[in-house]
């Protein structure tokens, strides 16, 4: 799954999941990788201990800030956390794949095509969702503002690019009864395929 900061590709994945889908969180493996001692070293070792909070846990927003002012910052954080999420990742894939249950495997990471993983997805689904939606969500969720979403954005390939690669597009411009729907047809449409 592909789409913009705030496109509500989690949403969407949490409606795979309504239909038997194993999803594999690259964010939520993402922060679990910041509590790792060695990866937590060599973040303070790399952005100082300016990234830390009062208990000595990384903070996040603090991170965030730093990398996302600087592309070549972005680069060493993605060199330090990428090898965890993606051995993590690889490793759930194979957990998945031996449980009869699980009818797909959706991968909810943000830097999908950006990894290069989405070679080794059999459909590429991406969220559509305007960008002044996007940024509303983002605010409300109190993660941060349109000027942080562009910031953010400029890291990333376009999402026209990201739209033309995938093979299946989600609007998510409307309620989440429509993107259900909406889900339930693509959900379908890929078992009836297989």
């Amino acid at each position: 799954m592909t789409g913009g900061v705030a496109s509500g590709k989690s949403t969407v994945a949490a409606e795979f999941a309504r239909h038997g889908c194993a999803v594999i969180d690259a964010d939520a493996i993402a922060h679990e990788a910041l509590d790792k001692e060695d990866i937590k070293a060599k973040l303070v070792q790399s952005f100082g201990g300016g990234i830390l909070d009062g208990t000595g846990t990384i903070e996040r927003s603090k991170l965030a800030a730093v990398v996302f002012a600087d592309a070549d910052k972005l680069r060493m954080l993605n060199s330090i956390v990428h090898p965890y999420v993606l051995a993590r990742a690889e490793s759930l894939i194979r957990q998945y794949n031996r449980q009869k249950g699980v009818r797909a495997i959706v991968l909810d990471m943000p830097l999908l095509v950006e990894v290069g993983w989405d070679k080794r997805c059999d459909r590429l689904v991406f969220v559509d969702c305007n960008r002044r939606l996007r940024a509303d969500r983002s605010k409300k969720m109190g993660v941060y503002g349109e000027n942080e979403l562009a910031a953010r954005e400029n890291f990333q390939i376009s999402l026209d690019s990201k739209a033309e690669l995938a093979d299946i597009t989600v609007d998510n411009n409307s309620g989440l009864a429509e993107l259900s729907r909406q889900v339930a047809e693509v959900f379908s449409s890929m078992v009836d395929s297989e």
